[in-house]
């Protein structure tokens, strides 16, 4: 059996959650406050940016770290993970989920196009967790699930040093010959010319076209079979030969 999570009564004599969203009321105050127009054209100084890792007990020294991985992007985007933060902290979650969601609202397209995979996922998360309808939670998932499941399949490549393996001339042979069995029924995909991916997305467009915000997880999906962010995806992308059932 899994952990559970903490219940309220846990959570309200927790001490480090208090001292986790200490002093979010003031900084949440700051976020946003300037036009979002300006936001967006400025963009943060320094000199290279600094991907942390863990998280800070003190949220100012946490998100003065966190805004270091933004040098040279949009303030907006800080600005938008900022606010996933303080939601995650238990900071006045029904105010700053209220304006998370609205910068959505109105900045779909900009958030989209400018933020990476890690973010877009934390977006995610974020609806999955706290917006009230169901139906773009469960959509939303589906992106969770596709970028979590690469991020464990990529990871063991890491570990077990395959990256640069190639292709197996027997093992493609094989799948062009006939069923190839993976586990518990399972079969393989078939290299160049099968069509699963693609009926895959049919049906993911379907189901995203029932919320405007759905469509993070169509974003999440195209990122993915870009070349530059290899991948399982992308990598079949390049194998893939039948025009007829592409997927991408």
């Amino acid at each position: 059996m899994s952990r559970r999570r903490k219940t309220k009564i846990e959570k309200w004599f927790s001490f480090n959650r208090y001292r986790r969203r200490f002093g979010a009321h003031a900084l949440a105050a700051g976020l946003l406050g300037e036009d979002t127009e300006a936001l967006k054209n400025t963009l943060i100084a320094g000199h290279a940016a600094e991907y942390a890792y863990g998280s800070l007990p003190d949220l100012q020294a946490h998100l003065q770290r966190l805004r270091q991985e933004f040098i040279g992007q949009p303030e907006l985007l800080f600005h938008h993970a900022a606010l996933i933060v303080l939601i995650r902290r238990e900071a006045e979650v029904k105010q700053n989920f209220a304006r998370f969601k609205q910068l959505w609202l109105s900045e779909q397209a900009f958030l989209s196009k400018h933020l990476d995979l890690r973010w877009l996922v934390a977006a995610c998360d974020t609806f999955i967790d706290h917006d009230p309808d169901a139906g773009l939670r469960a959509t939303l998932m589906n992106a969770v699930l596709l970028v979590n499941t690469i991020k464990l399949q990529e990871t063991e490549r890491f570990l077990q040093a395959a990256a640069e393996s190639a292709d197996r001339p027997e093992s493609v042979a094989a799948l062009q010959a006939g069923r190839v069995g993976l586990l518990d029924g399972l079969s393989a995909f078939v290299v160049g010319t099968d069509d699963t991916l693609r009926n895959m997305r049919w049906r993911m467009e379907k189901l995203c076209a029932l919320h405007p915000l759905a469509a993070i997880a169509m974003v999440v999906f195209d990122r993915l079979q870009q070349a530059p962010n290899d991948n399982v995806y992308s990598r079949f992308r390049q194998r893939h030969t039948r025009d007829r059932t592409r997927w991408w």
